[in-house]
């Protein structure tokens, strides 16, 4: 199997052979000041969105209230576990090469050390920030051309890695915790003000998780990189962030009517979603069980939003996942309002089935505005003798397979 380094390499040759709009080759990829501050503002949301889930956890174990202290909890573990199952598995994978892995040399067992005690990701943004720091500040006019292509290359290659693994945290860990919250707060009619911060911070973080997770994935393509907060990236972020609000409040409506509706459902779902990644024949992973996990974990982000698996055309898989979305979202504020008639003059109830109603059509529009007119176009070549090449060899290895958003 082809190492993940050959990915990276050919990923950023072909960022900078990528055609604009006006013809134009995009040459000059440079990790940012800005770009550095983006990374410790989702560090500082990452930070702050798992302390104020293990406070409200703690809050209901001291309330006597042990079931949702413990479900509130296992999110935040759930989240915690699989992302450094993926960071320990990346770094070793990469352990060798001092461009692609900040902690080159580092001992398997002090590896496996930080992974246990769940630094993975914190050990990474230390690094990134670190480095990005050294490079944007300290060191910024002082290297030759070639040496800060390659130096700023390692910078984005551990930013992509970095963002892949805040998908999987923002979707397992974040995004099931504000389904949760949200309906403990309308079982009860009424919430706490760590319960608003969680909610809060969890919204945020899966929001951050995905503009993040865009920026740094498809740098690669036409105005992404001299458009980031333009208005192809409104659109896209006004699609993602209203289809999976209002996916998760859909699920919210059902819960109050039963949990024993939900949970079927969501297995299901999550059944479907496996199955699709694995009779893609997904090859993300460097061993069969890591394989085995990542293809789980895909299923459970299907349940709240679309992925492209396998970077193949999926229009058809797209349509069908949007109609089954709609029929979702649609039909539990029915199903709620058939089964529990009480609950039609609520004011919980009207609310929130209008943000259902109106970010399902907003988020379809926008997803259909994106796709149909905003939507970068790639226009790639290969790299000949004029451009220079690289020195490493295919495009394969795990970015070249990650999830396109």
């Amino acid at each position: 199997m082809a190492t993940h380094l050959n990915c990276y390499a050919q990923n950023c040759q072909i960022q900078s052979l990528s055609r604009t709009d006006s013809g134009m080759l995009q040459t000059d990829i440079r990790y940012t000041k800005l770009r550095w501050f983006l990374t410790a503002v989702g560090l500082l949301l990452y930070v702050v969105d798992i302390w104020t889930d293990v406070g409200l956890s703690l809050k209901y174990l001291l309330d006597e209230h042990y079931i949702r202290s413990a479900m509130t909890f296992s999110f935040v573990l759930a989240g915690l576990l699989v992302t450094q199952i993926f960071s320990h598995a990346w770094y070793e994978d990469d352990l060798d090469d001092t461009l692609m892995n900040p902690v080159s040399g580092m001992s398997k067992c002090r590896l496996v050390i930080i992974h246990l005690c769940g630094a993975g990701i914190f050990t990474r943004y230390y690094h990134l920030l670190k480095s990005g720091f050294r490079v944007v500040w300290i060191s910024a006019g002082s290297l030759d051309e070639d040496a800060r292509k390659e130096v700023h290359h390692g910078l984005f290659c551990q930013a992509t890695d970095l963002s892949m693994l805040k998908l999987f945290e923002a979707f397992l860990e974040s995004a099931p915790q504000l389904l949760l919250q949200i309906y403990i707060v309308l079982d009860k009619g009424g919430a706490s003000v760590v319960q608003y911060l969680s909610m809060v911070f969890s919204s945020f973080n899966i929001a951050w998780a995905l503009v993040d997770y865009r920026r740094c994935l498809r740098r690669s393509l036409p105005r992404i990189q001299e458009m980031p907060s333009g208005i192809p990236t409104v659109i896209y972020f006004l699609y993602k962030l209203c289809t999976i609000s209002s996916h998760i409040l859909s699920y919210s409506l059902l819960l109050v009517l039963t949990p024993y509706c939900v949970i079927p459902l969501v297995a299901i779902l999550w059944l479907l979603g496996t199955m699709w990644s694995h009779l893609l024949c997904t090859n993300f992973c460097s061993t069969r069980s890591h394989e085995m996990v990542y293809r789980a974990v895909v299923g459970f982000i299907l349940t709240f939003t679309f992925f492209n698996v396998k970077g193949q055309d999926t229009r058809i898989a797209m349509v069908v996942y949007y109609i089954l979305y709609s029929l979702i979202n649609m039909t539990s504020p029915l199903l709620l309002a058939l089964f529990k008639p009480d609950v039609q003059k609520a004011t919980f109830f009207l609310v929130i089935s209008g943000f259902i109603f109106c970010g399902t059509v907003l988020g379809l529009v926008c997803l259909v505005l994106y796709y149909l007119h905003l939507h970068p176009r790639e226009k790639r070549r290969q790299a000949d003798e004029v451009d220079g090449t690289v020195n490493r060899t295919e495009l394969k290895g795990r970015m070249s397979n990650f999830l396109r958003p």
